[in-house]
């Protein structure tokens, strides 16, 4: 009996002595460790400084207030588990970040960043996610709070795919549908055609957040561009089988939708780098 009375005893002791290092790591801060970088050094700085920046470049948007750009960013992370952050945790900053596109100028992309950028900026035509305020400002950048304390983790961030509702996945998700929702007569999209797999995925935010986001009376047609890595390989077109469906996934939004391979424009500045490439041959180049 005083045996059993003993491994009792001692069996509380261990249990007191697990839930208090669990407080005591709560009560200290203690942070889990993600996949992802921590929060970019000097990160209000940074965002203070190109929100200034690109009311320079662009007066016609309007005077933003850069300061509390950054209060609404911090107020939407800090103090919250960085997996548990929906896009609706930034929608005040999506408010302040509001700007009117042009119609006809936007173009959106998947797995073509280097080459759609270079296209608009040689062009000055077209516009993406990138060039717009809340685009320009964020790019590039990684952030995360704490669950439990003020301030930025600047150790470690939860990666693009490591929880669903993640600090960075959730902004940019909100950016991309206030881009489309505030899109206008013909949306370009350009997509990768020596891509591997599917080059529209069902999972992608084309398909999750900006076709939905579209308005049917606003948006006149959805128009893809499918651009193949000038010496890659034509794993897709127009007629594949991701392609077709996207099609059909537009026109059930009330969207009207169109293809093109290889569009001349963007070929044509491929071909600028490489001139001796089969695909920029006059006889082949059409």
């Amino acid at each position: 009996m005083a045996r059993n009375l003993w491994l009792w005893s001692m069996l509380a002791l261990v249990l007191m002595a697990v839930a208090s290092s669990i407080v005591n790591a709560h009560a200290t801060g203690q942070q889990k460790y993600y996949k992802g970088p921590g929060t970019t050094s000097n990160l209000r700085n940074i965002v203070i400084g190109r929100c200034y920046h690109y009311m320079s470049l662009n007066p016609g948007i309007g005077g933003k207030d850069c300061s509390g750009i950054w209060q609404e960013l911090s107020d939407a992370v800090q103090r919250k588990d960085p997996c548990n952050i929906t896009p609706e945790d930034y929608k005040r900053l999506a408010v302040m970040g509001a700007q009117i596109i042009p119609c006809n100028k936007t173009l959106l992309w998947s797995k073509t960043n280097y080459l759609v950028h270079r296209y608009t900026k040689a062009t000055e035509d077209f516009i993406t996610l990138e060039d717009t305020f809340l685009g320009f400002v964020f790019n590039g950048l990684t952030w995360c709070g704490k669950p439990l304390k003020q301030g930025m983790n600047f150790k470690s961030c939860p990666d693009w795919n490591e929880c669903e509702n993640n600090s960075l996945s959730s902004f940019w998700k909100m950016a991309s549908a206030s881009f489309a929702q505030s899109s206008c007569g013909v949306v370009n999209v350009m997509l990768n055609g020596s891509a591997d797999g599917d080059i529209a995925r069902k999972e992608s935010i084309l398909r999750t957040v900006e076709i939905p986001s579209m308005g049917p009376t606003s948006v006149s047609e959805v128009k893809v561009w499918v651009i193949d890595d000038i010496q890659g390989e034509d794993k897709n077109s127009c007629n594949s089988t991701s392609l077709v469906e996207l099609e059909h996934y537009i026109e059930e939004h009330k969207l009207k939708y169109s293809c093109i391979d290889n569009y001349r424009p963007v070929q044509a500045l491929q071909c600028v780098d490489n001139p001796d490439s089969a695909a920029c041959n006059k006889c082949n180049y059409q």
